[in-house]
């Protein structure tokens, strides 16, 4: 699948640069452009991969190069006021050869999440092609504000894109973490994920042709329900080189169909019941795709079919497609799970009541502030002020 990514804030573009670097690592090729766009210049700036011409500083008539402050509503309107600048951009993309743009942020800034409902909705009235949105949750432990700009990004995003992936940073914190090094990881863990969903079915000359080929049509399909999706992923290291054991039994699990199937359906069940990017009651899902991944000779149809089935079973849905990516030089087995549609989602419930607290406390702040000010400066008429 050929896609546009654009990068919108400092997550967003962190997030596009690391996918620049997976794409090369395992030749996908579903990277066709990648554009970055910020409203802090050092953030611009801070990137390795994404080329110079494609950062874009927007806004600097009103922050200078400064960011918003994580003031989501500026973000909003500075993306607006600089939308032609942003086209400029766009317009460098040959869009006859991607399949979708994938608007990328972190919903609890203020320029990504501001910025990117914003160029999603443009995007939308301007091309054919769908315009997914890839949504990076803040943590709990983040502040107040943050959670009520991802909240509030989230309503207006998942309006703006044909579906909302979404990736939730408090369900992949790990305790004794950096907050460098977390972010580095997370952005790792998201690249991966997405990056093999979106690689799957993009054969180049002399690389192996999958028994049941996962093309863009398949995402797309999987993707047309709209509403949010969340993606699992569950891998096994395995032997690829005919190892000591091998040698020593004369067998090969590599061409053991039935321990190939076992090992696919068992990792389809992993990767569903796992640690989710979005956790979610799977029953909810609209729609599936189950994608296995690895060595050509650690596939096979069969166990792609009862990891299918299996996913049709859980949840109750008809619309589960499935297939199989070969990747030659990688010593794992992996199965990604995209679960489409999904409505059962107590974090996105959790989300927003905290949101509205938050607002209704911001709210009584300022009143009691303004109140406390007035008192503060109210001299019963006895001092004047100079002008």
């Amino acid at each position: 699948m050929k896609l546009a990514l654009i990068g919108f804030g400092q997550a967003g573009g962190k997030v596009v640069d690391e996918f620049l670097a997976f794409d090369d690592a395992i030749d996908g090729g579903f990277v066709e452009s990648a554009i970055a766009v910020n409203s802090a210049t050092t953030d611009l700036k801070g990137l390795e991969r994404v080329s110079e011409e494609n950062r874009v500083l927007i806004g600097q008539a009103r922050v200078k190069g400064h960011g918003v402050g994580a003031d989501n509503e500026l973000g909003a309107e500075i993306a607006e006021a600089n939308i032609d600048e942003l086209q400029g951009a766009i317009d460098r993309i040959p869009i006859h050869e991607i399949d979708a743009f994938l608007v990328v942020a972190g919903m609890g800034g203020g320029t990504g999440s501001g910025g990117a409902p914003v160029l999603a909705k443009h995007l939308q009235r301007i091309y054919t092609q769908p315009v997914y949105g890839l949504g990076i949750l803040p943590g709990t432990d983040e502040g107040g504000i943050y959670t009520l700009n991802a909240a509030r990004s989230f309503r207006t995003f998942v309006d703006e894109v044909d579906n909302l992936l979404v990736f939730d940073n408090d369900a992949w914190r790990s305790a004794g973490e950096s907050v460098e090094g977390g972010y580095d990881r997370i952005n790792r863990e998201i690249v991966e994920r997405f990056g093999l969903l979106f690689a799957a079915g993009e054969v180049r000359e002399g690389d192996h042709v999958a028994e049941s080929v996962v093309d863009s049509s398949e995402i797309i399909n999987t993707l047309s329900s709209s509403g949010v999706s969340t993606i699992g992923y569950a891998s096994e290291t395995v032997e690829t080189g005919g190892g000591l054991l091998s040698s020593l039994t004369g067998s090969d699990d590599a061409f053991d169909d039935g321990a190939a199937t076992n090992r696919l359906t068992s990792l389809v069940r992993k990767a569903t019941l796992g640690r989710l990017t979005l956790p979610c009651d799977v029953g909810s899902a609209d729609r599936g795709l189950v994608v296995a991944s690895g060595p050509p000779s650690y596939l096979n149809r069969k166990g792609v079919e009862r990891g299918r089935q299996w996913l049709e079973d859980e949840t109750g849905s008809m619309e589960i497609r499935g297939g199989d990516y070969p990747i030659t030089d990688r010593d794992e087995v992996g199965t990604i799970v995209l679960l489409s549609g999904v409505t059962d989602v107590p974090r996105i419930d959790q989300l927003q009541q905290v949101a509205i607290e938050a607002q209704e406390t911001t709210e009584d702040v300022r009143a009691t502030a303004e109140a406390d000010f007035a008192s503060l400066m109210d001299t019963g008429g006895e001092l004047d002020a100079l002008f």
